[in-house]
């Protein structure tokens, strides 16, 4: 069960990672960067910090539950 719990931790890691990245780095720390870039008329940070990120988090709910029943199938925990 070891094995189990590394490899959903391992997965948890990577996707808060992705979250932490785009929420914080994309919204914050590069909006100047990414403002010299336009998307769909907007600037792109600004675009990120409104809809990309929420989009982001939506996928990362859906790539975690994807993820997750593939790792409790391998383990035998899935309902």
């Amino acid at each position: 069960m070891s094995d189990y719990w590394k490899e959903n931790i391992s997965l948890l890691l990577k996707l808060l990672t992705v979250w932490f990245i785009v929420s914080f780095g994309a919204g914050i720390v590069f909006v100047d960067l990414l403002n010299s870039i336009e998307f769909f008329g907007f600037k792109l940070g600004f675009w990120f910090a409104q809809q990309g990120s929420i989009l982001t988090f939506v996928a990362l709910i859906f790539i975690y539950a994807h993820k997750m029943k593939k790792i409790d199938e391998k383990y035998g925990v899935d309902d």
